[in-house]
């Protein structure tokens, strides 16, 4: 892994493990919970409504996949 990549990664994971990365997580995962209802919506609405619980599935779930791809990295390395 190039040094500027394993920067790359320490500094995402650094920032992640803050207590404002958290508490937006949270806040996100409050909204995901709401945007998934899509009784509410008519069917104009509904795929805009999809695209948005899709964001909010790649922003939650970043740090895990974060993690993961970073650790691939130093094995490769090994």
């Amino acid at each position: 892994m190039s040094p500027e990549l394993q920067q790359y990664y320490e500094d995402r994971l650094s920032m992640m493990s803050t207590k404002a990365w958290k508490q937006l997580i949270e806040d996100l995962l409050d909204m995901r919970t709401q945007y998934e209802n899509i009784r509410t919506c008519d069917k104009d609405t509904i795929e805009f409504r999809r695209g948005q619980v899709d964001i909010l599935d790649y922003i939650v779930g970043l740090k895990d996949l974060s993690e993961k791809a970073y650790e691939e990295l130093n094995e490769t390395n090994i």
